[in-house]
Order: C-alpha cells, then structure tokens, then sequence
C-alpha cells in the first residue's frame, strides 16, 4: 500500500507542488524591504564597525601602548610603535590598523584596559585610493573625536554585560 502512495506521489509531483504552494503563500504576503539611504534598520549599540582612538575629557590619549590589541589580534592587522615621554609614561607614536586585513571580531577592544581602542557604531565607509584602508593614529583620533557622544552612550547602555 505504501509503494502505491509512493508512486501516486511520484507520479503527480507532490513534492513540487508542495513548494509552490509554499511559493505561493509568499508571493502574495506583505514585503519587508528597507529603502536603504532613506530609511535605517536599527542597530545594536554593541555592533562593531570603524574603530576609533579615544581620548580623555583633557584631550589627552587614552592609548598607554601597552600593546595588548596588537597581540590579541588574530589577523595581525595592528602596529604599534611606542616612546618614553618626558614624564615618565609611555605612548604610541604610531598606531596603525588595516581595515582589509580586520575581521571587525571585538578583541582589541575588550584586551584594551583603558577602554582606548573601540569599535563605533559607523559602519558607511569606503576608500578611493590605494593605501586608503590603513588608519593611522590621527585618522583613529579623528574618529573617536567625531562619534565620543555616541560612543560614551553606547558604553553607558553597555555597562550591565560587562
């Protein structure tokens, strides 16, 4: 009796017609499409994105060049070169990420113990021209300058899960 169900089922296309059916219930169901420039999807304030160097409300770094972001970096798109200053404390002289080399995975941001290095919420970016993709130091300042309001209330909202 099975063989017969089997091959009634074979020889109709059941499971073809299945699919069309289920098809067919889509097809006629209301759309879910974002009109992208216009219109935003909402984004998790833990979304990680371009990074940035921060600083402290003095204006002064907050990198230490301790290089733990450069160790924990499992692509190895992290360089940081370091000098003794005048006081005694230690900074980068030079802090280098490869945007193609990154794999955007959060490491650098949770070993960094001063909270310098951090991952924003901006993620509509491109480049022109050929080296365009290594941030340098001044480009990282540049944009935890730009997003501090936006990264300080990230970090706010963030603070139970840490």
């Amino acid at each position: 009796m099975a063989s017969i169900a089997h091959w009634i089922k074979s020889f109709t296309l059941w499971e073809l017609l299945k699919g069309m059916r289920l098809t067919g219930r889509y097809l006629f169901s209301r759309k879910i499409t974002v009109q992208y420039p216009e219109e935003k999807t909402p984004m998790s304030p833990r979304f990680r994105g371009l990074h940035a160097l921060r600083r402290y409300k003095n204006g002064e770094e907050r990198c230490i060049a301790c290089k733990l972001c450069e160790a924990v970096c499992p692509a190895l798109a992290i360089t940081i070169d370091s000098e003794q200053r005048e006081d005694g404390t230690r900074r980068t002289t030079r802090y280098d990420i490869d945007l193609f080399k990154c794999i955007f995975c959060g490491f650098c941001e949770e070993a960094c113990p001063v909270d310098s290095i951090v991952e924003t919420r901006h993620f509509e970016y491109h480049f022109e021209n050929q080296g365009d993709q290594i941030m340098t130091k001044s480009d990282l300042l540049k944009i935890g300058d730009r997003f501090e309001d936006q990264i300080a209330a990230d970090r706010k909202a963030d603070a139970p899960y840490r």
